[in-house]
């Protein structure tokens, strides 16, 4: 047996048994990559975690938002239940990131709002990846961007065991070494001492670490709930890892600081050479101030502009992200890849513009551009084996797999949604398609739920409020939905506390919500990234887990991606109906228990 244990009430079936042979046995040859064409209630993530149990390998999946992370992270967590399975995406729920605006003279400081709960979470992902093996990191595209050295964090962290020689001082001065600090009232990070006592809960939050000293030794260790104070066990031993991922020692901090100092030499004597004495001073002053705070503290307010510095790297050279984190060889499963792959593609441009910027009006020195996500190249080059997932593959995927496995039946029978095609405004009744669209959510309102795409953010607001004065009960999700308030959402929409969810493209790729018996999409024919071919069949898909599913897209014409995505949905319909009358089946909603999405305190 593997080290990743399977648990399901169900086996393979329709397309899936063939679909989890194929990807199996392309796994086993030379070749890096492979694609699962599925289509939406397919089970893709039921045959990846088939996959996933025939491998000892830790795994990484990548999804393309938040809230598809989320889904994806409880599925997993249901399959592996005796796994460690982690959820790991950007800790921010306000970012505003360092700016300098050249025609106004207008600096932009960083601002930004942790959530201290997904740090937690990001936490007990790098630590479970430096201390086990049978792991499953579900990430965002966050996953690429600079998170500082691993073997620091690994080498920084401290072993204990029972019956280590150690003296209650020297265990105060490690724990603080490493950025812990000592507080009456414990939370995240901190530790408290009372006589020869130690209480740590690491930046993980899993569980409070209770030690207690004898005779200058460690005695005894206990893993305590660190709500309830409760004991969970008493370990031989534990490793507490740092409260930080950008962790370096006195000696690297030292040998930091010498480099930063010569480099802003460098940096003020071209700028005095161009007569750019403005700038000059502007570099000198931040630079100095950030020295001072790192010699005296070992850390300063974005210290991760010097981690070039810090870990010894040359210009350049790709920085330290998770995926270092990981063994040599591990899967990488990218889902709804059509969406991820292109995301991953345009991280590193973006970031470099706004750097050099501020590079060349002397807010940063030039290392401050090795701060930075992975470029797209750098990041497939740290893949190993590796499997993307879309009911839409993009020209990459196709390109680049040696074997495209089809997924197109579904395990419950269900068929691709009939789709109608009516009118934004229809010259006869006079009607609009809001008009028609209230019309219809009144004949579903004892089916089921509802989702209404949108092309912008205040429309979806609008439409929200407009439908909740109408005596219906609706809410919207966007791209400004707080990362936890998403999952809370998704949950409740599921629950029936509302039948109407508005969005905008976060109602597209993956989300797996079966109540819902009508999806309508709003001007439809305006042809662009948020209606394009893809798009379109994303977003109908989301009808397809309910056997009363259907789609109304609303357009005054049939533009070219219109035409091919309902050409290309009859097609999977017809295999489908032409499968289920060959072996006599009925198709059936998919049965699927509501549940938080996350795991939190």
């Amino acid at each position: 047996m593997g080290i990743f244990k399977l648990k399901a009430n169900f086996k393979p079936s329709g397309d899936q048994p063939q679909a989890i042979k194929e990807l199996i046995s392309g796994l086993k040859t030379p070749a890096r990559f492979f694609t699962l064409l599925g289509v939406t209630g397919s089970g893709k993530t039921f045959t990846m975690a088939e996959v996933i149990s025939h491998f000892d390998w830790p795994v990484l999946v990548i999804s393309p938002n938040k809230a598809l992370a989320a889904q994806l992270y409880r599925e997993y967590k249901n399959f592996f239940p005796e796994n460690s399975v982690n959820y790991f995406v950007s800790y921010y729920d306000y970012y505003q990131p360092e700016a300098y605006l050249p025609p106004t003279d207008t600096y932009i400081e960083k601002e930004a709002m942790i959530n201290e709960e997904i740090d937690r979470l990001r936490h007990q992902a790098t630590s479970a990846l430096m201390s086990r093996r049978d792991v499953i990191i579900v990430s965002s595209v966050s996953c690429i961007y600079n998170l500082g050295v691993p073997l620091n964090y690994y080498e920084s962290a401290l072993h204990l065991e029972i019956g280590k020689a150690i003296t209650r001082g020297d265990l105060i001065r490690q724990l603080v070494k490493i950025g812990f600090s000592r507080q009456e009232i414990i939370k995240r990070g901190t530790f408290r001492v009372r006589g020869d006592v130690f209480e740590i809960l690491p930046a993980s939050g899993e569980y409070l670490f209770r030690l207690e000293l004898k005779n200058q030794q460690i005695d005894k260790i206990y893993l305590l709930d660190h709500l309830k104070k409760s004991k969970l066990s008493e370990p031989k031993e534990i490793l507490v890892f740092p409260p930080r991922h950008f962790i370096s020692t006195q000696p690297q901090i030292l040998e930091a600081v010498k480099l930063i100092e010569a480099e802003l030499k460098e940096r003020l004597s071209y700028f005095r050479k161009h007569k750019l004495f403005l700038e000059a001073e502007r570099l000198k002053r931040r630079t100095k101030y950030d020295l001072e705070m790192l010699k005296s503290l070992g850390y300063c307010h974005g210290i991760e502009n010097y981690s070039r510095h810090l870990s010894g790297k040359l210009a350049g050279e790709p920085p330290d992200t998770l995926l270092s984190y990981f063994p040599k060889e591990f899967l990488t499963i990218i889902d709804e890849s059509h969406i991820a792959v292109p995301q991953l593609a345009g991280m590193y441009e973006g970031d470099r513009s706004r750097k050099e910027t501020l590079v060349q009006y002397g807010w940063r020195l030039p290392s401050a551009l090795d701060n930075r996500p992975l470029k797209f190249e750098e990041f497939i080059g740290r893949l190993s084996k590796t499997i993307f997932t879309s009911a839409t593959p993009g020209p990459y995927e196709k390109k680049v797999s040696a074997k495209i496995v089809e997924q197109i039946i579904r395990p419950t029978g269900l068929v691709d949604p009939p789709i109608e095609v009516r009118p934004v405004f229809d010259q006869k009744t006079g009607r609009s398609q809001v008009d028609d669209l209230v019309s219809e959510l009144i004949k579903t309102k004892t089916q089921g739920r509802a989702i209404i795409n949108v092309l912008t953010k205040r429309m979806a607001e609008d439409l929200s409020e407009y439908l909740n004065k109408n005596k219906f009960k609706a809410r919207y999700l966007h791209s400004e939905t707080k990362t936890l308030e998403r999952a809370k959402i998704l949950k409740e929409f599921r629950e029936g506390q509302f039948d109407i969810l508005v969005g905008v493209n976060l109602l597209r790729e993956g989300l797996d919500l079966p109540e819902v018996v009508l999806v309508a999409i709003l001007d439809a024919d305006r042809e662009g990234f948020l209606r394009s071919e893809t798009s379109l069949i994303q977003t109908m898909g989301r009808a397809s887990r309910n056997v009363l599913g259907k789609v109304i897209l609303y357009a005054d014409e049939l533009t070219g991606s219109m035409k091919k995505a309902i050409k290309e949905v009859e097609r999977r319909r017809q295999i489908q109906l032409a499968y289920n009358q060959k072996h006599k089946i009925t198709p059936r909603t998919i049965s699927k228990k509501v549940e938080n999405l996350l795991d939190l305190d």
